[in-house]
């Protein structure tokens, strides 16, 4: 097994074909298809299932790339380590948040300590971000739970509670408070399956003998904002993201609490990650604020 074959597996993986990979390495498409089937014919081991428009992993593929995604993590962090100044100078930090608004004010002193380092950020639940870690597509996450797990080394950012929000000129918005038996008689507007606020929510409703089924399913936190603002009916969301919209009005919900634990968290074996652990150290400094 040589070093060159591994590379060349592990770009076709994670860019989805053999012409991206070349494109990404600086090789011809022959050379990277060489690499990738000398590595399958010295150990007798398919890792791509090939057709005309696409490239997909095997079995044995998906777990090979769970261990190059590891590889060469390590590697970049040796890089790292060993040029220090420029990785904190011209490095990529990717974030994927459930909600960016727990971090502007991290993100912000983040940028003014090291302004040349690229961040990105994408949008996302609690699965998407604990799944981008997992699967080395993100180097940072922001969820709105704390995850029980060794994996990770966590920070918790604030906990406020869940509540309810309508339009200006829905029904419900001259209360101030909300109880679940009445939430159930009007549109309730929810965030996919895999939201923590959706899943603490309906768990509480239950609990209460009041079960909640959204009329309207809506992917991503805006998506609901906007439908309810339109009149669409009554969304959900912890205290803390719920913002500034003049079109909308906050209302408490009548029960037993349900507290939001907002969090920064990335993989431990990753934290010592030059740009993850500076994007840490001023998260530490700030929590105190963000709480």
């Amino acid at each position: 097994m040589r070093y060159v074959q591994l590379r060349a597996f592990h770009n076709v993986a994670i860019h989805g074909g053999f012409s991206r990979a070349a494109e990404a390495l600086f090789l011809t498409q022959p050379a990277v298809s060489d690499q990738v089937r000398k590595l399958e014919e010295e150990y007798d081991v398919l890792l791509f299932n090939r057709n005309k428009k696409q490239v997909t992993l095997t079995q044995a593929g998906q777990h090979l790339l769970e261990i190059t995604r590891r590889m060469f993590d390590v590697e970049q962090q040796a890089l790292d380590l060993l040029s220090e100044s420029r990785a904190l100078r011209a490095g990529k930090l990717r974030i994927v948040a459930d909600a960016a608004h727990h971090l502007l004010h991290i993100l912000a002193a983040f940028r003014r300590a090291y302004p040349t380092v690229q961040v990105s950020i994408d949008a996302g639940n609690t699965e998407t971000v604990i799944t981008s870690l997992h699967a080395y597509e993100a180097d940072i996450g922001v969820l709105g739970e704390v995850p029980q797990s060794s994996d990770f080394e966590i920070l918790k950012l604030n906990s406020t509670p869940i509540i309810a929000f309508t339009s200006r000129d829905y029904p419900l918005a001259g209360q101030t408070t909300v109880t679940f038996p009445e939430l159930a008689t009007h549109p309730l507007v929810m965030r996919e399956r895999g939201s923590k606020t959706r899943q603490k929510l309906e768990a509480m409703a239950a609990e209460c003998g009041v079960p909640l089924t959204p009329l309207i399913e809506a992917e991503g936190r805006e998506a609901v904002r906007e439908i309810v603002a339109a009149g669409g009916g009554v969304g959900f969301v912890s205290s803390a993201e719920f913002g500034q919209d003049n079109r909308l009005v906050p209302i408490s919900i009548d029960a037993p609490e349900m507290l939001m634990d907002e969090a920064l968290i990335c993989l431990r074996e990753r934290a010592n990650g030059k740009l993850v652990n500076a994007f840490f150290d001023i998260a530490r400094r700030l929590a105190p604020a963000a709480a």
